[in-house]
């Protein structure tokens, strides 16, 4: 069986230096993804999301830089274990009232 490969992860400074790098112009963007070790399609995505939103690419480890959107987000997570947990229980419980056979 083939081992898994590590997801390489970049930080939002990395990510920030590369596209101005592509943006500059000075090289060619397959040459740029060349020098840093990464692949063109990705850079030229990191470069999509900077030029959609500045303010909130790359926002890092899956936390939401709007706290209101972090909340919600928090709380559809809590509300999917709850109903997850309960499915269990009322299978628990209709297993339980058969009795013995």
């Amino acid at each position: 069986m083939k081992e898994q490969e590590n997801r390489r992860q970049y930080t939002r400074e990395f990510k920030n230096e590369a596209v101005g790098l592509v943006l500059r112009g000075h090289k060619p963007a397959t040459e740029i993804a060349g020098d840093l070790g990464v692949g063109v399609s990705l850079l030229y995505r990191w470069k999509r999301e900077y030029l959609t939103n500045k303010e909130q690419a790359f926002p890092g480890t899956g936390h939401l830089h709007n706290p209101e959107d972090e909340r919600i987000r928090l709380l559809e997570r809590e509300l999917r274990d709850v109903k997850e947990e309960r499915d269990i229980l009322k299978k628990a419980v209709s297993i339980f009232s058969k009795g013995p056979k």
